[in-house]
């Protein structure tokens, strides 16, 4: 048998498959020898390692695989194989969320890679979502988590670095729960109230002002984290331990309940001797950027504001009596940002909407502006409509920001493409109020028939056996006893039956393809579909949605909503059933992803997910409609399923046995020849499914 040395790949061995992975060019002064040079000493095991790699990082970007070729020997002698693999993904990973230049630096840091990979550093992707679900939590408002050169806020991003190393996981997550805090603060607590550029335009040098500012206000924000998180008080207090001594005596001063930045702006005005040079960087405060944020800010206030007068308008025009000069005051308890609405001596409560713009109104301000409580003038107003009005449109354009972002999965790398695809929540919007009793009316029959069949459903009981007592007897129980009997054993005694009627607690989502390829008789057929089974459905108690999904490569993933699982089955929801249109590609991963956790906000046992699509996973311009789409798809199913909800996929594709057995598995999808036996079949699987 061959060793290692006798298999290993010589130089024009690796000159061809280098070729298959690259195309440099003469003028691009990059050539293969480097490469081989590199990799040529190593076993056949690592050469074939770094091979393999490259090819994963060719997809992304030629300069990375080059890189990942070259370091290859050098991270193989620093990390394990499949450290070295997750130093690879790391660096695929900082392309995706920053550029290139982002996978290069991590590329090149292979000792820094390796302290990490040993525990003590911490990176911020391994915690952002952690520390997304804590910022919100302190106040209800939703931030951002992003990657920086150096901490900050604009009051709606939270911009930390990219990794820290304080000896450990664990101490390094309480140090990025710290810093962040500290951030978030700045906007609770008033750091940016003040006009800080016009405040600082009266010292000689505001630059310096500013950076003796930012530690200020740490001290202060500190402290009042400090009485309200207590659980954080150390881990504060470390983050001002290289605070330099001369503003030893601004900790008593600020420490104060009622300190407010106006405060540390006099305190810093007081001592002008401090301000002959700017204070040592520290890495944990980081530094204000007032101009950003009163920008954010300042927008954002604009919109809450409004959004609260219309919504008191909303709740002033419910009254039944009439109100030529209402009396409406707002009680605010700014500490708990609780908001209650007095209208002539009558408590009221505001629409979630009002209430939520109030709260954060109150973050930014401290209080609500009187000017407020007069209700805006007569106006539609839907926030949750983004396009302004009833139809749909496409929103979901990299000009406008993204109502989230998804994960995906790259089976090539073995690792989720972090925040890769940006999802746009929009809502069919249609008046066809017509169509509905058209189909019903044209389908009577059928109607009929599925009502029937569903209406037995909920009066179907489960039979019980092997029961001690009931009305019944159990003939298989019987016909063991007496073999028993006979056979000289012990007969058992549980010889009864009976039945039981168990009550259904199931939710179900059913998502609808959209896609351009559905242009025709599929949509017909998807919409007259959703017709019988919502008139089926409503025999039922059950709780069901129905989402439909398109997209246009990963910038833009639509989500669209036709049913939610409040929503009454009336003229709405008809209207947009009705309007049900094809749209653009089949990027299935998105929205198998958002609708468990729609799912899984419902207070039931059983979640059911049901897919209906004309064909495989299919996107624009990039390599989704191949085996990445497939995979893609089936580690969100993967996902659904670990999580509690089960799916299943109804397609008209009529090659689609081979890829839905992979990615369903081979009892969870159907696929019809005839779309007119489309109706029935969802009635039958949703049937058999749920019972």
């Amino acid at each position: 048998m061959p060793s290692s040395e006798d298999a290993r790949l010589n130089g024009g061995e690796l000159g061809e498959r280098l070729d298959s992975i690259f195309s440099f060019d003469v003028s691009s002064g990059r050539s293969y020898e480097e490469l081989i040079a590199a990799i040529v000493p190593l076993p056949r095991s690592e050469q074939d390692f770094a091979l393999h790699w490259a090819a994963v990082a060719a997809r992304t970007h030629l300069e990375i695989a080059y890189l990942v070729v070259l370091l290859a020997p050098q991270a193989l002698r620093r990390l394990n194989v499949r450290q070295t693999e997750a130093w690879v993904v790391a660096a695929l990973e900082g392309f995706d969320r920053s550029g290139l230049r982002a996978a290069v630096v991590r590329l090149r840091d292979i000792e820094g890679f390796a302290r990490g990979a040993r525990g003590h550093v911490v990176t911020l992707e391994s915690i952002d979502a952690r520390l997304v679900r804590f910022l919100q939590g302190l106040s209800g408002r939703s931030l951002r988590v992003a990657a920086a050169a150096t901490a900050w806020t604009d009051t709606e991003t939270v911009f930390l670095p990219e990794a820290i190393d304080v000896g450990g996981h664990a101490a390094g997550a309480e140090r990025y729960k710290a810093m962040a805090a500290l951030l978030w603060a700045q906007a609770r607590y008033g750091t940016f109230n003040v006009d800080l550029d016009a405040a600082l335009a009266a010292f000689p040098d505001p630059a310096i002002a500013l950076a003796w500012l930012t530690r200020l206000e740490a001290i202060r924000l500190t402290a009042r984290l400090g009485r309200d998180l207590p659980g954080l008080r150390g881990e504060l207090a470390a983050l001002l331990q290289g605070l330099p001594p001369e503003l030893d005596s601004a900790r008593t001063a600020l420490a104060m309940a009622g300190a407010t930045v106006s405060d540390s702006l006099a305190w810093l005005q007081a001592r002008p001797e401090l301000l002959g040079g700017a204070p040592p960087a520290d890495p944990w405060l980081g530094e204000l950027r007032p101009q950003e944020a009163r920008r954010l800010r300042g927008a954002r206030i604009v919109q809450q504001a409004e959004v609260l007068r219309l919504s008191v308008a909303e709740l002033l025009s419910t009254l039944q009596e009439e109100h030529e000069a209402p009396d409406v005051a707002l009680d605010v308890d700014a500490e708990r940002l609780d908001v209650r609405i007095t209208v002539d001596g009558q408590e009221l409560g505001l629409p979630p909407e009002g209430f939520a713009a109030a709260q954060s109104l109150i973050q930014d301000l401290g209080e609500i502006p009187p000017e407020l409580l007069v209700a805006a003038g007569p106006a539609d107003w839907n926030p949750a409509d983004k396009s302004g009005g009833g139809a749909m449109k496409n929103a979901g354009t990299m000009e406008t920001r993204a109502d989230l972002l998804l994960d995906e999965w790259d089976y090539r790398r073995h690792a989720y493409r972090r925040g890769w695809c940006h999802v746009y929540l929009q809502t069919v919007g249609g008046e066809n109020t017509g169509y509905v009793p058209e189909v019903r009316a044209r389908h009577a029959p059928l109607v009929r028939q599925l009502r029937r069949r569903f209406e037995a459903m909920r009066g179907e009981d489960r039979p019980l056996r092997r029961q001690a007592d009931g009305p019944e007897v159990d003939i298989d129980a019987l016909v063991e006893a007496i073999a028993d009997r006979r056979g000289g054993a012990e007969p058992g005694t549980r010889l009864f039956c009976r039945r039981q009627r168990d009550e259904r607690s199931l939710a179900a989502a059913f998502l609808v393809d959209m896609s351009g390829s559905t242009e025709g008789w599929i949509n017909d057929a998807e919409r007259e579909a959703l017709v019988m089974l919502c008139e089926a459905l409503e025999m039922l108690d059950d709780r069901y949605a129905i989402w439909g999904f398109s997209g246009w490569t990963r910038t833009r993933c639509d989500i669209y909503r036709i049913k939610e699982f409040d929503d009454p089955y009336g003229p709405q929801v008809q209207a947009r059933i009705a309007a049900i249109r094809p749209r653009d590609y089949t990027r299935m991963g998105p929205p198998i992803r958002y609708l468990p956790r729609q799912l899984l906000a419902e207070p039931v046992k059983h979640r059911l997910l049901v897919s209906l699509s004309d064909g495989r996973p299919d996107d624009f311009g990039d390599d989704y409609r191949s085996q990445y789409g497939i995979e893609d798809t089936r580690q969100a199913l993967l996902e659904a399923r670990q999580a509690g909800v089960r799916s299943f996929c109804v397609t008209l594709d009529r090659g689609g046995a081979d890829y839905l057995k992979y990615m369903y598995g081979p009892a969870a999808f159907a696929v019809l020849d005839d779309v007119r036996k489309l109706p029935l079949k969802i009635a039958d699987i949703y049937r058999k499914l749920t019972f």
